[in-house]
């Protein structure tokens, strides 16, 4: 159970790191192509709009916190 728990402090830990160094992956939809078969025909990435990269789950919480935390937060006042 101890280490199954920190395994996974481990992981989190680890892909936080990650969401901090690189925030974006490759869309998985198109696998950071642009570019997916429909029809036969190569069409624009309906998932990532041909942008290639998307925001990975961890910065996408993260920048929601922040913005969060940002908006209940009183601005601090400068020291006379």
């Amino acid at each position: 159970m101890l280490t199954a728990m920190a395994a996974g402090f481990l992981w989190a830990g680890g892909y936080a790191v990650l969401c901090w160094a690189k925030p974006f992956a490759p869309c998985r939809k198109c696998r950071g192509l642009g570019a997916v078969e429909r029809f036969g025909k190569p069409r624009m990435c309906p998932r990532c709009h041909g942008k290639l990269l998307r925001l990975r789950v961890g910065r996408r919480l993260h920048n929601y916190w922040r913005r969060t935390r940002d908006a209940g937060t009183a601005p601090s006042r400068p020291q006379p």
